[in-house]
């Protein structure tokens, strides 16, 4: 039989675990902190990016973003804008030495890449074009046809010799967009990113002058606008040509043509394959909207990819309203972003470089929890450069069933949260920054 004194102190130690808070068991009520696919926990990426830096693309197709929130990338040519330090030139030989030595050495293995990296600099109008023709055949079957293009270049030099061209004029012909806009599109959201200093074939180019095209434009970009833009580049005419791709990434950490990860389907523009059929984690589908290119088509690309939780949609423009390559219409180009906006709930439509950094962050961090009675601590870290990779992750992380409304806190930046509910059970959703101090997590 319990004594009165055993009884009462029963009592009261049932009465103080009553008052206790439910954080007691907390350990036994949350679940995992995971990095959400894309950022702000959507199901696909778009980038819209831009090749050639001609005007409309900052006169007519910049406005219409900014209008809704659009951010862009632009590859430009650094040597065409006004007031920049690094030219076209040819890096190598006297001209004239070459010039001399093909009227008894035909173009050849050996002798290809110089040739054609010379011929666009012989001081002559319309030499460039045949280093541009020759480049096509050379990226498009590399050896298989390499003997058509040795002899436009060939023809290209037998023509100087005989006098066929008219000499180039010393004019500065350098128009257009110039380094204080750009400085001012970029504080604005945009990318800007490297597509050389003058938009040559790489494919056949030889070593000097692949490096002075590639490393001249990122120093140009460097010295303009900083190390934030000196991440992605493309090299001209979309080439995937592997020994000029081998340059390109050793230079930039990010490029359009090419990006080798084991975890990334690349599809380029000509690819017919489906993007909801790849089986890796994520799936770079690029498409090309040209002046042939209907307006429904180009909207089923984004449909497409709004229902594949891995799609990552890089979309490719030129020319607008009549400039540049492939110009699309102004009327058609407002149509297709708010079509876009309109998906907005699904997707998120970033820059090239921002999504490039987010899925390489994610599948390179690791997330390890701590819980008290009282909070859940997370924290985020990477292995990558921080200089280049500091994009904040978005995570997402199971709590106890009764809180409702939760303090999410880094370091000094403090934001409150409405808990929500899955399958899984009661979450938050929040940005963290990599590398940083830890998130606490608190009812």
């Amino acid at each position: 039989m319990l004594t009165i004194k055993v009884m009462i102190r029963n009592v009261l130690l049932y009465c103080c675990l009553a008052l206790l808070p439910v954080t007691f068991a907390i350990g036994q009520k949350t679940g995992p902190t995971e990095i959400t696919q894309w950022q702000y926990g959507k199901r696909a990426a778009v980038s819209l990016t831009y090749d050639d830096g001609s005007i409309n693309q900052f006169t007519v197709a910049l406005p219409m973003m900014n209008k809704l929130s659009l951010p862009a990338t632009f590859f430009i040519i650094t040597g065409q804008i006004p007031g920049s330090v690094y030219q076209g030139k040819f890096i190598g030989r006297p001209v004239d030495e070459i010039i001399r030595e093909t009227a008894t050495i035909p173009t050849n293995k050996e002798n290809f890449f110089e040739r054609a990296s010379a011929v666009a600099f012989l001081g002559y109008t319309g030499t460039l074009q045949y280093h541009t023709n020759a480049g096509s055949i050379y990226d498009e079957h590399g050896e298989e046809k390499a003997e058509e293009a040795y002899k436009i270049i060939d023809d290209a030099y037998l023509k100087v010799r005989n006098g066929e061209f008219k000499p180039k004029s010393n004019q500065d012909n350098r128009k257009g967009v110039t380094w204080d806009q750009i400085r001012s599109y970029a504080a604005q959201g945009h990318e800007f990113a490297s597509h050389t200093v003058t938009h040559p074939r790489l494919a056949v180019l030889d070593e000097p002058n692949m490096i002075y095209e590639l490393e001249k434009s990122k120093e140009e970009i460097l010295k303009q606008l900083g190390p934030r833009y000196t991440f992605s580049a493309e090299g001209p005419y979309g080439t995937e040509n592997e020994r000029a791709m081998e340059y390109l990434l050793k230079i930039y950490p990010a490029s359009r043509n090419r990006m080798p990860e084991p975890f990334l389907e690349e599809l380029n523009r000509s690819n017919k394959m489906n993007p909801g059929d790849s089986k890796k984690e994520y799936v770079q589908w690029q498409r090309g909207a040209t002046t042939k290119t209907p307006l429904p088509l180009m909207k089923s690309w984004i449909d497409t990819v709004a229902k594949h939780n891995n799609n990552w949609l890089v979309l490719v423009f030129h020319g607008v309203d009549g400039i540049g390559y492939e110009a699309l219409p102004g009327t058609l180009l407002e149509e297709y972003f708010q079509y876009m906006k309109q998906k907005e709930k699904d997707l998120w439509i970033a820059t090239f470089g921002d999504v490039t950094k987010y899925l390489r962050e994610r599948m390179n961090a690791t997330v390890k929890v701590n819980e008290t009675k009282q909070k859940i601590t997370v924290s985020l870290n990477h292995n990558l450069d921080p200089s280049h990779y500091d994009l904040p992750l978005t995570l997402k992380s199971y709590i106890p069933t009764s809180w409702k409304t939760v303090k999410i806190k880094q370091g000094s930046k403090e934001t409150t949260v409405t808990a929500q509910k899955d399958e899984r059970g009661t979450f938050v959703q929040y940005q963290a920054v990599p590398n940083s101090a830890p998130v606490e997590i608190s009812r």
